[in-house]
């Protein structure tokens, strides 16, 4: 999908009412020429004879005139704000749902920047209908102004004629440059934009590493080069605007200027004059307006090349077959991706394996590799579950069956109850095991009203272990078959960590056949109640055995661990 494309295709989406809006644009462009025309017939007909008949006439004439321009610039106004309207809901919606499919999308857009694309870009798209109504109404009005003032006189008619295409002629050539500066402006304004909404979401672990300096002093620079691009394409657009309406005031005094000629040569009567010094005076403002559209259509078509990126883009993941995994045995093998070189792991239904990560960026690997959001394009090796690698089960099945719950989670304006059951209907008797074995149950009743206490977007109404502990019993109310849990436990304390680590073991692995849990993380709390411990160092796995066994075994291990 190309902008090109996308412009076609709102086009056709909204061809009846942008075909409606330009007959009454037209028809009101139409009404707007003849009033001069009007004014002229009345001081021929009516003042020059002194007709009292000819004179009421015309000014009903005239009124009705008005009265027909106005409803139909109002009707083509609100037919071509309700297209516009309409078609950027449609691409908005597009757009986020291309931007969260379950497949993901293979973009370098950051969020901030879809958003933009999202927004500001899907309504800009849109305005390609308004360019082409007042276009046709422009078009209208220029060629009226040409038959009037040919029957007047057939040398200003021709004038207009050819000098009008002319100018379009000249002021089209800038507008490939003016559609190149838009698209650069656009760019940078969405990019700066984009480092904006990480800086703001990021601003706590900035403090944390004390990088405040560092990250003000990029967003500097980045909205300083959106700045110039800000300027460059003012200056563009202002250049090409004082160069259009000089030549259209030109062209308009140049009628004028003739007209006055030819009225002192007699050529002419007192009302054509009238007539043509009205006509000279409108004509300027359909050619203002082809001459401002180029412009327009510039910022249109760099918007719509921009949504292109988003919605031309592939899938991140393949569509995948239709089978269901026969077993929840979950295997690494040999994988290579971003810091995990030759990784191999198993976890056996009903495990509780631990992993812990002698590198931050090893657990960070691991856990991206095994949410199924990594296309296999982008990775060595194979992830499987049940036998079954990923292009061979289907999308719904694997996300069913695997859940991974990343360190850095979000949560969402609504209410607890909300962010932990994520839209399913489960009760509070259902949700008391949940809570208990997340540790959350204090959040709960520390609220009078308990689970649907308010909860403000990302949670930043509640503390960083409330946040996570929300978030843990979210994952556990799931009860996926295999669940990974990367450093769930970070902001808790020690006593609530031992709490967490118990009510897992009692959740999820008290009875025969359990679930599979996947714990990456150096808590001594959680690792002491797994079946098995993996220590990953260098992207692959150097020790393995139990945490009572590598703590007294190896000194890397108790190093990260019991430190």
């Amino acid at each position: 999908m190309t902008g090109s494309a996308i412009l076609r295709r709102t086009v056709r989406r909204q061809r009846a009412r942008m075909i409606f809006s330009s007959l009454f644009f037209c028809t009101h462009q139409f009404c707007e020429t003849m009033v001069p025309v009007a004014i002229g017939l009345i001081v021929a007909r009516a003042i020059d004879t002194g007709d009292g008949s000819a004179m009421i006439v015309s000014l009903f004439g005239l009124a009705a005139l008005f009265v027909v321009l106005t409803y139909a610039y109002r009707f083509g106004a609100r037919i071509i704000i309700v297209a516009i309207e309409r078609e950027a809901h449609m691409m908005r919606v597009e757009v986020a749902a291309r931007a969260l499919h379950p497949r993901g999308v293979r973009t370098e857009l950051v969020s901030g920047e879809l958003l933009s694309v999202s927004t500001s870009d899907a309504e800009k798209t849109s305005w390609i209908l308004d360019v082409i109504a007042r276009t046709a109404a422009a078009i209208t009005a220029t060629v009226v102004c040409a038959v009037a003032l040919l029957v007047i006189d057939i040398p200003l008619g021709i004038a207009v004629l050819v000098g009008t295409p002319l100018i379009m002629f000249v002021l089209q050539r800038a507008a490939p440059l003016l559609t190149r500066t838009a698209t650069a402006q656009q760019a940078e304004v969405a990019r700066v934009s984009g480092m904006a909404t990480d800086l703001v979401s990021g601003v706590r672990p900035l403090r944390g590493i004390g990088a405040e300096n560092a990250a003000s002093a990029r967003f500097a620079a980045s909205s300083a080069a959106a700045l110039n691009a800000t300027m460059k394409m003012a200056r563009a657009n202002s250049i090409y605007r004082g160069f259009s309406t000089t030549v259209s005031a030109l062209l308009s005094v140049g009628i004028a200027g003739a007209v006055g000629l030819f009225a002192l040569q007699g050529r002419i009567s007192v009302g054509e004059l009238i007539t043509v010094i009205g006509l000279s005076q409108f004509v300027i403002e359909p050619l203002t307006t082809m001459s401002r559209l180029p412009g327009m259509a510039a910022v249109v078509r760099g918007s719509a090349d921009r949504l292109a990126l988003v919605l031309g883009a592939d899938h991140v993941l393949p569509e995948g077959g239709s089978a269901a995994p026969p077993t929840t045995r979950l295997v690494v093998d040999g994988a290579r991706y971003r810091s995990l070189d030759g990784f191999f792991m198993t976890a056996a239904p009903g495990e509780m394996l631990g992993v812990v990560a002698l590198r931050a960026q090893d657990g960070e690997a691991l856990a991206a590799l095994l949410s199924g959001q990594i296309s296999p394009d982008d990775y060595l090796g194979t992830v499987t579950v049940g036998g079954l690698g990923v292009d061979e089960l289907g999308l719904t099945e694997l996300r069913r069956t695997v859940l991974v719950e990343p360190h850095n989670t979000d949560l969402f304006a609504g209410t607890v109850r909300t962010n932990i059951t994520a839209g399913r209907d489960r009760g509070d008797d259902e949700l008391a095991p949940v809570l208990a074995a997340s540790a959350a149950t204090d959040v709960v009743e520390m609220h009078e009203s308990g689970l649907d206490h308010a909860v403000t977007d990302r949670g930043a109404s509640l503390s960083g272990g409330q946040r996570q502990r929300v978030a843990l019993a979210r994952a556990l109310a799931v009860c996926a078959p295999v669940l990974v849990l990367h450093d769930p436990t970070t902001a808790v304390d020690a006593v609530t960590e031992h709490a967490i680590a118990a009510g897992i073991t009692e959740l999820r692995h008290s009875g025969v056949g359990g679930q599979t849990t996947v714990l990456i993380t150096t808590s001594p709390a959680l690792l002491a109640v797994t079946d098995r411990v993996l220590l990953v160092d260098d992207g692959r796995v150097v020790a393995e055995g139990t945490h009572h066994e590598l703590a007294t075994g190896d000194d890397r291990y108790e190093e990260a661990v019991l430190r």
